[in-house]
């Protein structure tokens, strides 16, 4: 019941998606379970500190990634902090949890040579799925936007003529993404192929799968996968090695923190300052290369 109640509160009032509820549900659950693996009698109301230690230490016992303990985490840090706002316990117990230290990996991207080819070398066939795989292809890397993001398009949110995409991000916040003239053709071609392609639409998603549904994000994540893998030896080869991508290249092009911050969509600074640790890689990289006595 407690758990569901929080739930609900994503829901209804957080407005969060689908997709966090469930990733919020599986950890609570995944938590309660524990809980009472060990002591039937203790309910989530009664849980202390050294229970969520003894969870947390389970875990990275098991070999889960701190990145992975981490966000299990911050789930329970969310379900606590409303049962007190509720009134339901007086003590959060997740005051004295401090997370797992984590290696701060770098972003996976392309370089602008690889980049290149992707989209200037590879075939892309001529009918509706080669023109829809190209465009989201260069969607990708020419708007920087997430895979859910780009799946829940709809036909209104693209203004052709003012070459700007209308996007809803996390927590149904919405953002325009300007374009260039190249995205614009590729749009322009798109359109006229998806409405000769299919003999009645009863959709209005941009990007329609065989069936003339909205194409899934499973869907895209392969078609991704198969067209990185032609030009790349990278072991991540997702939507979202694009979306770095993207980052990158407008940071190596002079864009303003601040500039590509809005871009992407991000809640604050902190989250798009590791493409400046990307880019000072990369440049230490080439100058290793360059300088003869580097």
């Amino acid at each position: 019941m407690l758990i569901a109640s929080f739930l609900d509160y994503l829901r209804f009032e957080k407005v969060s998606s689908e997709q966090t509820v469930s990733a919020y549900e599986v950890d609570l659950n995944q938590f309660k379970a524990f809980v009472k693996s060990i002591d039937e009698e203790v309910s989530l109301l009664q849980v202390d500190a050294d229970w969520i230690r003894q969870w947390q230490m389970s875990l990275l016992e098991k070999k889960d990634a701190p990145a992975t303990v981490n966000r299990k985490l911050s789930s329970l840090r969310s379900f606590y902090k409303f049962l007190r706002i509720r009134e339901k316990i007086k003590v959060d117990p997740m005051q004295k949890i401090a997370s797992v230290k984590q290696q701060k990996k770098l972003p996976v991207f392309l370089r602008e040579s690889e980049m290149n080819r992707l989209l200037d070398d590879v075939n892309f066939s001529e009918d509706y799925f080669g023109c829809r795989d190209q465009l989201i292809l260069e969607t990708f890397y020419m708007t920087g936007m997430r895979l859910a993001e780009l799946v829940g398009l709809r036909l209104k949110d693209v203004d052709v003529d003012q070459c700007v995409v209308r996007v809803i991000g996390k927590r149904n916040k919405q953002r325009l993404i300007p374009f260039g003239d190249e995205l614009k053709n590729l749009f322009q071609n798109y359109l006229k192929m998806r409405k000769n392609s299919f003999e009645e639409l009863t959709t209005d998603f941009l990007f329609l799968n065989k069936n003339g549904d909205q194409i899934s994000r499973s869907d895209v994540q392969l078609m991704v996968k198969r067209y990185l893998s032609k030009v790349v030896t990278l072991r991540q080869k997702s939507p979202h090695v694009l979306r770095h991508t993207f980052a990158t290249a407008m940071l190596n092009g002079n864009a303003s923190l601040s500039a590509v911050k809005e871009l992407l969509g991000h809640a604050s600074l902190s989250a798009t300052e590791i493409y400046t640790h990307v880019s000072f890689e990369e440049m230490k990289k080439v100058y290793k290369q360059a300088h003869p006595r580097a």
